[in-house]
């Protein structure tokens, strides 16, 4: 999986856009978000064929910004604080988290700036809920 970051003019129809480029591609989007700030748009999109994606966006004249590594995470949702434990140990490691949201199957998205730290910190973590 992998997320893509598009700019989305900030108008009605900029969206619709977005999702039938990839549906006419047969990409689906397993989660992400979008929204405007200060008259500009910023989408975020979790595909598993980046490269696909992207080409249907840019054919759709849609702009991607960015192609980038995810960090999947499920969190113990029986468990109050999860969210701040896994954020805190991306900080005390250095990694500094970019963008979040959650996946269609409940799962926690994380785009990192330093991926190779990011993985460190998720596998640990991972590996301590076994």
């Amino acid at each position: 999986m992998r997320d893509l970051t598009v700019e989305l003019e900030d108008r009605p129809g900029a969206l619709a856009d977005v999702g039938e480029a990839l549906g006419r591609t047969g990409v689906s989007v397993e989660g992400g978000g979008a929204w405007t700030v200060d008259g500009r748009g910023i989408g975020h999109f979790l595909v598993e064929d980046a490269a696909k994606a992207r080409h249907a966006l840019e054919e759709a004249g849609v702009r991607v910004l960015a192609d980038r590594e995810v960090l999947v995470q499920r969190l113990d949702q029986t468990i109050p604080g999860q969210l701040g434990l896994i954020t805190r140990r991306m900080a005390d490691a250095g990694a500094n988290i970019e963008v979040l949201y959650s996946d269609h199957d409940k799962q926690l998205i994380l785009v990192v700036d330093k991926p190779e730290i990011g993985r460190l910190v998720s596998d640990a973590w991972k590996a301590d809920r076994r």
